[in-house]
């Protein structure tokens, strides 16, 4: 099979960049469905921008391209041996050419193998069919939305639903609510895959495996598809909106398979995905491992492009930022400002919030501005970094850091995703600095505003995406979601739903 692994580096570019037809033709009425000048309006229109730049780069829609599971079918007699070293082989060829991030630690080491390759990575399940030709599906889910994945043991309490029994009401409610926990941190508006039944573990295989079905399908099952229809009209009733901003697409898609299940568990199982939905197929020739046709969709088709102007629609009312930032700067600010951020920032995840706690930065972080991002890196010939795809990763996981850092180091401005807890918002109010938040997934948008990659710090200690990158960049768009008076619009949108979420209640 001599071109086994091209396919499989094809099936992997465009699975990373190009986004499903059927995702797309999802999105489109949430992208219309906010009002003109919103937040969530504003964006869906970088989301919907990300979109046509990664389609036409070729680049990952998002930076955080998961942990690659494969799911192949393959006729009987097919070396099934041979299908998985070139999976293998392919997919440390993808990561090498910038379509994938290197995303596999060492759970012992801590120490990233830098090609996506480890113990049990990438993920890859066999079957065996009596079709003539190999099936292999992939779907890329970042660490963002799988960490919102959720399970329900029945019966149990819920927050704002009450009891959930062991019926379809029960299960009615515990979608519901995985849908309210996720909040902006899933990157909303997302999908789930639901199992109802099964064990623990391969419960979560089967609902994972759930968002492989396209999302215009209909369940042939009447009860779930019932189930998938009505918690799409209520889920878009909570108001959690496109980045946890508030607002009415907070959903595109809801696939449930029920499982036959032990006496003693009832469990509900949910895989939670981001908008950046990113899932593709291919059947390919058993003899030479050539692509006879892709699935989910038809490369002969034009894409349409999805947003109606390029970039973020500026009003003249954002707030222009040049770092190094001053507290006066800061306390100017409030909730719900779009500021453009120039001038240079630091890179910093869970690596560098932990070296920080317990030693000093190699930089000068006073005035700075920390951005939570792992991003795809590639070396260029002459010897300079340059950034293939960079957008905020959720920063919840810093809250147990971030307040010693913002008031040791002197740091102005944490930008990331879907907000962060009262340690973090006390911090902002005492040392006057602010929470912006970046638009999730948006990896090729905010890629481009960086117009230099001055220097890396800590790349041999914690790899590409956890080491501290010093970047120069100009026009890059942000929205104050915590502010230096003590708000924070998370908490705002998170009461608000959660008294929607109870109205909802039976």
């Amino acid at each position: 099979m001599q071109f086994l692994v091209n396919s499989l580096v094809e099936l992997i570019t465009q699975t990373a960049a190009n986004l499903p037809p059927d995702v797309r033709a999802a999105m489109g009425p949430a992208i219309g469905a906010e009002p003109a000048g919103t937040q969530a309006a504003q964006a869906l229109s970088v989301i919907a921008t990300n979109i046509d730049m990664a389609a036409e780069a070729e680049s990952p829609i998002c930076q955080d391209t998961g942990m690659p599971t494969f799911v192949v079918h393959t006729p009987v007699g097919v070396n099934q041996i041979h299908v998985k070293r070139a999976i293998v082989d392919a997919v440390a060829e993808a990561t090498k050419r910038g379509k994938l991030r290197p995303n596999s630690v060492d759970s012992l080491t801590g120490v990233n193998s830098g090609n996506n390759l480890g113990t049990e990575t990438p993920v890859i399940h066999f079957e065996q069919w009596e079709q003539d030709e190999i099936d292999v599906k992939l779907i890329l889910k970042g660490g963002g939305c799988e960490n919102k994945n959720i399970q329900y043991a029945l019966p149990c309490e819920l927050e704002g639903m009450g009891r959930a029994d062991r019926n379809l009401e029960g299960v009615r409610k515990c979608i519901l609510h995985s849908v309210w926990q996720a909040q902006g941190q899933g990157c909303a508006p997302g999908a789930v895959g639901v199992c109802i039944g099964s064990d623990r573990a391969h419960g979560y295989s089967l609902a994972k495996c759930e968002l492989f079905r396209t999302l215009d399908d209909v369940n042939p099952v009447p009860v779930l598809a019932k189930l998938e229809a009505e918690i799409m009209v209520e889920a878009n009733k909570l108001g959690v909106g496109p980045m946890g901003f508030g607002g009415k697409a907070s959903l595109i898609g809801c696939k449930i398979k029920a499982a036959n299940r032990l006496p003693a568990s009832f469990f509900v199982s949910v895989a939670y995905d981001c908008w950046a939905y990113r899932r593709l197929g291919v059947r390919l020739d058993p003899a030479s491992g050539a692509i006879t046709k892709w699935l989910y969709r038809d490369p002969a088709r034009q894409v349409e492009k999805m947003a109606s102007s390029e970039g973020f629609p500026l009003t003249g009312r954002e707030v222009i930022l040049e770092a190094p930032l001053t507290e006066a700067q800061m306390r100017s600010l409030k909730v719900g400002d779009v500021v453009i951020v120039n001038g240079e920032m630091f890179t910093g995840r869970d690596q560098i919030h932990a070296f920080l706690m317990k030693n000093p930065p190699p930089v000068d972080m006073q005035g700075s501005v920390l951005y939570h991002c792992g991003p795809v890196m590639l070396k260029q010939p002459n010897g300079e970094w340059q950034m293939k795809a960079g957008g905020p990763t959720t920063s919840i996981r810093e809250e147990p850091y971030q307040a010693h850092v913002i008031g040791k180091y002197g740091v102005r401005a944490v930008i990331g995703k879907g907000g962060m807890g009262a340690k973090t918002l006390a911090a902002l109010k005492e040392h006057g600095a602010v929470y912006l938040n970046g638009i999730g997934g948006a990896a090729q948008f905010y890629a481009r505003t960086v117009q230099k990659v001055l220097r890396v710090h800590m790349l041999e200690e914690y790899g590409i995406p956890e080491a501290m990158w010093h970047l120069r960049v100009k026009g890059f768009m942000a929205i104050v979601t915590m502010d230096a008076h003590g708000n924070s619009l998370h908490e705002i949108v998170e009461k608000d739903t959660a008294q929607q979420l109870a109205g909802l209640k039976r």
